[in-house]
């Protein structure tokens, strides 16, 4: 079973340790196993947890055999790490662990050196604070969260639930990240009309914007064969305009977001079917599996074939 490690700094934020708690621990694999063990880690037995006192049940050690440790954010981003805490999270790391951190515990997690060189976030009021402190970090305010393989970041706050669930879902796929974000009465997948979401993942819809119709219309007709003149044609407007409005409202062009909403279509096929790839290529609107896997690399990283061994997660249909 997979164990996560909750490491509780002093100052901790209280909803930011209970994320990864509440997230690991009621998810739940198709045949009723959990799918984690959880266990909350600390330095002392005791940690401030502002307005309340946190008795953690595992030392540092704790961290030793976890396939996941997590740093959630602390009341103030600046206090110092102490070095029992930087070597554990370097220790796990050089192991090969994979580590993330919600919100201002990217500033812990940095002042170990694992996230020089790399790209990161954190909540967007500590991004420039961020910057200064560590200009070998390449901060990103505008995401909900990073993922870089191993070491994982993310924003402020709920952006702690998505990447709670993106992590779900590399582990065990999108069905099982779906029933666990339902658990949270959360969406695996938020909407929203500005640039915070990270391409790999989903084509952002906003609701209640102008472009909800034609978006929804798009999903619908992912299988065409479209052009920037039929979807300015569907909207009524013209192609300046079409495009004008597709950066304020998704942060990216209309081909950009058909494109997104195919590969995510196809990862889901991918992931629930046994559909061959170029079958899959046909249903989600590409012209030629070699269009398809081509694109769906460069999205992903990985090449479809790849994309489906890793999820395992096969059924027929």
């Amino acid at each position: 079973m997979h164990t996560i490690a909750v490491l509780a700094l002093d100052q901790v934020v209280p909803f930011d340790l209970s994320t990864p708690v509440e997230v690991f621990s009621r998810t739940r694999l198709p045949d009723g196993r959990p799918g984690y063990r959880v266990r909350v880690c600390a330095e002392r037995p005791e940690v401030d947890a502002g307005a309340f006192t946190l008795r953690a049940p595992w030392g540092l050690e704790g961290l030793e055999d976890a396939d996941t440790v997590i740093v959630p954010g602390t009341a103030d981003a600046t206090a110092p790490v102490g070095p029992a805490v930087r070597d554990a999270l370097r220790a796990a790391a050089a192991r090969g662990t994979r580590i993330a951190s919600i919100c201002s515990g990217t500033f812990p997690l940095a002042a170990t050196g694992l996230l020089d060189g790399l790209r990161a976030t954190t909540h967007w009021l500590a991004a420039g604070l961020l910057a200064d402190r560590h200009p070998e970090i390449e901060v990103d305010p505008a995401v909900l969260y990073v993922d870089n393989g191993q070491i994982l970041t993310s924003a402020g706050a709920a952006a702690g639930l998505d990447l709670c669930l993106h992590m779900v879902r590399r582990d065990y796929g999108s069905a099982v990240a779906a029933d666990a974000a339902r658990l949270s009465v959360m969406p695996l997948e938020r909407e929203g009309g500005q640039a915070q979401f990270i391409v790999l993942d989903h084509a952002p819809r906003p609701q209640g914007s102008v472009l909800e119709p034609l978006l929804a219309w798009l999903h619908e007709n992912l299988a065409r064969e479209l052009t920037l003149d039929d979807i300015a044609a569907q909207a009524g407007t013209s192609t300046r305009t079409l495009i004008r409005r597709f950066r304020e409202q998704t942060g990216s062009t209309p081909l950009q977001w058909l494109h997104r909403a195919r590969v995510r279509q196809a990862q889901h096929l991918l992931e629930t079917t046994r559909h061959p790839v170029e079958r899959i290529a046909t249903q989600v609107g590409f012209g030629s599996p070699t269009a398809f896997r081509e694109r769906f690399k460069r999205t992903t990283g990985v090449s479809p074939h790849a994309y489906r061994r890793a999820s395992g997660r096969t059924t027929v249909r």
